[in-house]
């Protein structure tokens, strides 16, 4: 049963989330209708992560990584093999494409192939200019009097 999110009262209190709100709709609409093959994402350190996608059966020429745009496509598509009977055909080893959304400030950082786990690491890189920063709090002068103030003495 899928299930829908109005998102218009946090229109009302937030700017520039535009973005986000897209995504979470998107990704509510356009579910996956495979999930093959399988894959883990797993946060490795503060700012690193990796996504492993279990490719057995894949060779390194036939997978494909394509970062734009804070979006990454994992794709595979193997080479026609010309065997000349299969008795059981058990391994898969239909094409594939997986989507995933990056945020702001994520690249990747290399890509391994090791025992059938295509293993892509990432990490957040956010610029200097972008972290948080302490803001000095100035005091503006003081207004001083401009004549003295004379006090008179108070009648008896």
């Amino acid at each position: 049963m899928a299930t829908s999110h109005d998102y218009e009262p946090l229109f009302r209190s937030s700017v520039g989330f535009d973005r986000v709100f897209n995504l979470l709709e998107n990704a509510q609409r356009a579910r996956s209708i495979s999930d093959w093959p399988p894959y883990d994402i797993v946060k490795t350190g503060d700012d690193t992560y990796r996504i492993a996608i279990a490719v057995a059966g894949f060779a390194r020429d036939d997978l494909d990584i394509t970062f734009q745009s804070n979006l990454l496509t994992v794709s595979g598509k193997k080479q026609e093999e010309f065997a000349e009977a299969f008795l059981h055909r058990g391994i898969a080893g239909r094409p594939f494409e997986h989507r995933f959304e990056l945020a702001d400030h994520v690249r990747v950082n290399g890509a391994d192939l090791k025992n059938g786990l295509l293993s892509v690491d990432l990490v957040r890189e956010v610029p200097e200019e972008m972290k948080p920063r302490k803001i000095a709090i100035e005091t503006a002068p003081s207004l001083e009097p401009s004549a003295p103030q004379i006090e008179a003495q108070k009648a008896a």
